[in-house]
């Protein structure tokens, strides 16, 4: 239908299939465009009722801007001693504790048996906390 309305300005310097892929492309755009715009409607009371108790505190208060700024620097020493892991120890690791994966979908991808995948992320904490103990009273703050 685009096309048939904005036949009058096809000028010919471009092969119809251009022509007719640049109005698709720009449509598709506009859609994805409109679709980012429409925001879904949130229960505002579902919302208050998960972020607050009975009694109107909170049911798990915001985390601060120094508990943030911990975790960063955390998350930066767990994985500087993460480079001394095994390959298999720190995808283990990574995709159990950090993405949350099922063991059975981590066993899958790595092919090791659950046996196998328990004994690995066993020894990839106890070398991540031998790392972090020696490591974080020295770091400067």
């Amino acid at each position: 239908m685009s096309f048939l309305s904005a036949l009058d300005r096809f000028e010919g310097r471009s092969s119809v299939r251009t022509y007719l892929f640049g109005i698709l492309y720009h449509k598709a755009a506009h859609l994805r465009a409109k679709s980012r715009r429409e925001t879904g409607a949130d229960d505002i009371e579902a919302v208050v009722e998960a972020r607050f108790n009975a009694n109107g505190t909170w049911a798990r208060p915001p985390r601060g801007p120094e508990a943030q700024a911990l975790d960063g620097e955390f998350r930066a020493w767990v994985e500087r001693c993460a480079e001394g892991l095994s390959e298999d120890q720190r995808a283990v690791f990574f995709l159990k504790e950090v993405e949350g994966e099922a063991p059975e979908a981590i066993c899958n991808a790595l092919g090791v048996s659950a046996t196998n995948l328990r004994v690995l992320l066993h020894r990839a904490k106890l070398k991540l906390r031998e790392c972090l103990e020696r490591n974080w009273e020295k770091a400067p703050r």
